[in-house]
């Protein structure tokens, strides 16, 4: 049967619309996420958890949206945005409020599972919308403005939430964001469609329809292209997260800035982003090639990077602008999604922006967690003895992976579509 209906042309007033409706989806997330990191010493209190339970929650978490991630994609693909995308505003928004809610730490895991399989369809989801209702020509672009969104976000998000949690304990903070949810999720049951109609295969058997989207999955995930993107990406977002979630202010420190100053050499990391994912998918369309872009932003990351790692005594400032060239560079990981929707048939684009996000937030993931400890360890070694040796050396599984990501996009093919050339 099919779902959806024809609503309007391509790229008019509705598809903005929509595409707002559900970009904001994505900030709500991201948001979400960024205040459950800072709230984690007041949670712990007031729960009572041990550090092992506040590690169990932020795995719980990880590796249920790596897990959901996979299919979410498949279920845009064979149900449309109308039928997916409400369903994920409404089970982020439950997750919301049982986490406000929660006095247990079984409660607490419950909320991380409902944050994960609704925020899993978040990010993709935009995308999808981007390429469903703009055309397949505006998939890059589009992308990038969605990440470009989430960016600023982030690095706007804590000051906003650390402001609120001044006027406000952190159960009322997250019961008003719930309370937004609501509205949020009203609005994308109503306007949330499908440009066109979408071949449904929901009436099946469940068991089919599963069948039906794991041998999608299968398929997407059986092109090497799809494999080789999804690991440049992966490998240049995942630096960047190490980058910004922990490493980037300790090493600027270690460089001689202040405290405050550090901070602000981390957030020029996302403000960069914020800039390139403006910049980087639109050069992509105008140069009509996925590889020189993806190819020159991995070289400029890793030349960034080994300057502030072993280079001393370039100045604070000299720093700060290379966080910033990083960030902005960074963006080119955007056009993973990109390249390996060209290799895809239209109807799996959702699959294999999936597949792509999946991959890169695992990785990202075990940047964080596995490396990244070793990275914190070294690091405040190098801050006691005030020495840049320890923090080359906690560095270096980051220069790792930007090498193998570099090896990676100098091997990788062009995938830029005939198609797509004939851009408006």
């Amino acid at each position: 049967m099919k779902s959806g209906e024809e609503i309007t042309q391509l790229g008019g007033g509705y598809a903005w619309f929509v595409w707002s409706l559900v970009v904001t989806f994505v900030v709500y997330l991201f948001s979400v996420q960024t205040g459950y990191a800072i709230i984690n010493p007041s949670l712990q209190k007031d729960l009572a958890l041990t550090i092992e339970q506040v590690g169990i929650t932020a795995a719980t978490y990880t590796w249920a949206f790596a897990f959901f991630q996979f299919y979410a994609g498949a279920l845009l693909d064979q149900l449309g945005s109308n039928k997916v995308l409400p369903i994920a505003i409404a089970l982020v928004t439950l997750g919301v409020f049982t986490f406000a809610n929660a006095t247990s730490f079984h409660a607490l895991l419950l909320s991380q599972i409902l944050l994960a399989m609704g925020s899993c369809c978040g990010f993709i989801g935009a995308g999808y919308i981007g390429g469903k209702w703009f055309g397949q020509a505006k998939f890059s672009f589009m992308f990038g403005l969605v990440q470009m969104t989430a960016a600023f976000t982030s690095a706007i998000s804590q000051n906003l939430i650390g402001f609120a949690l001044k006027q406000m304990d952190w159960r009322s903070l997250f019961t008003f964001v719930g309370v937004f949810g609501l509205g949020l999720t009203t609005l994308g049951i109503i306007y949330i469609k499908n440009p066109s109609p979408v071949e449904d295969d929901s009436s099946k058997n469940p068991l089919d329809f599963f069948k039906i989207i794991t041998k999608n999955l299968i398929d997407v995930g059986k092109i090497p292209h799809i494999w080789a993107a999804s690991m440049i990406g992966a490998g240049s977002f995942g630096v960047l997260l190490s980058l910004g979630v922990v490493y980037a202010p300790k090493l600027l420190i270690i460089r001689g800035a202040s405290p405050d100053m550090a901070v602000f050499g981390s957030s020029m990391l996302w403000l960069g982003l914020t800039a390139g994912c403006l910049v980087v998918p639109w050069w992509s369309d105008y140069i009509q090639s996925r590889k020189l872009p993806i190819l020159v932003g991995t070289i400029i990351q890793f030349i960034a990077f080994t300057l502030l790692l072993y280079v001393p005594d370039l100045g604070i400032y000299f720093d700060l602008v290379l966080c910033l060239i990083f960030g902005f560079a960074n963006a080119n990981h955007m056009l993973a999604f990109s390249t390996s929707s060209d290799v895809v048939n239209p109807h799996q684009i959702g699959t294999s922006a999936a597949i792509v996000n999946g991959i890169m937030f695992i990785v990202g993931g075990l940047m964080i967690q596995a490396p990244v400890s070793r990275v914190v360890i070294g690091i405040e070694e190098g801050i006691q003895r005030g020495t840049m040796e320890m923090a080359t050396f906690a560095g270096l599984p980051l220069v790792i992976v930007l090498g193998v990501s570099l090896i990676l996009a100098l091997i990788l093919k062009e995938t830029y579509p005939k198609r797509s050339s004939e851009i408006s």
